[in-house]
């Protein structure tokens, strides 16, 4: 059960199967807030908190939009109550935002000059100076979309991580060691149901083998 947001709404069936992940995210994120800020730049400070609500978004989206593995009662659920970010999410569902990290890069008003962030360059577009560069208030080293035009992790830390592909692969992992498990168990059940047979046969068997008493005269 969400303990920050939706109070008295009760999540619908399937929740279950990403609630651990956003509380895990809700503490990192609470933990984050509570550290100390020493020796931190001022915008540095803000890092964690854009970068775990990329993630926790893009987590719900992928486990709905991608992977089909939650239902859209969950999906709307996690909208409805603000568990994911509405605003980012309709951006990568347009055009040339797909690996957008935050709407903060693309406001004109927060950049000198009324342009976006160094982050929404591409990468094949950057200068030699420019292709280490990180957005000073999220800490992402580039979101562009297109081939090659930004890093498969756009922080570079665990933030960045693909959370429902991990997810998706362990439970695949698990289903295949379930099978192989029953499988086994299948295989041991039939060999002892045909030791068994053997067994109680092998009476019947040792009886047909014994020579009459009329062969012994």
């Amino acid at each position: 059960m969400p303990k920050r947001w939706g109070k008295g709404s009760k999540p619908p069936e399937g929740y279950d199967i990403i609630e651990p992940i956003l509380e895990a995210l809700e503490n990192e994120s609470r933990d984050k807030v509570k550290e100390s800020n020493a020796g931190k730049r001022n915008t540095e400070s803000l890092w964690p908190v854009h970068q775990i609500n990329w993630q926790r978004s893009r987590y719900v989206y992928d486990m709905f939009y991608t992977h089909n593995r939650i239902s859209r009662k969950v999906y709307d659920y996690c909208i409805k109550n603000k568990i994911v970010d509405a605003s980012l999410i309709a951006k990568w569902k347009k055009t040339g935002y797909e690996r957008l990290c935050s709407t903060y890069v693309i406001n004109p008003a927060n950049y000198k000059f009324g342009t976006t962030s160094i982050c929404r360059v591409p990468l094949n577009d950057r200068s030699r100076e420019q292709m280490n560069a990180i957005d000073p208030t999220t800490g992402c080293m580039g979101c562009a979309s297109g081939k090659d035009a930004s890093h498969r992790n756009i922080f570079g830390n665990k933030y960045g991580q693909n959370l429902a592909a991990v997810q998706i692969a362990r439970e695949k992992r698990m289903e295949e060691i379930q099978a192989r498990r029953e499988g086994q168990e299948r295989l041991l059940e039939e060999q002892q149901r045909m030791q068994q047979q053997q067994k109680e046969e092998a009476p019947a068997f040792a009886q047909a083998q014994a020579p009459s008493a009329d062969e012994e005269k």
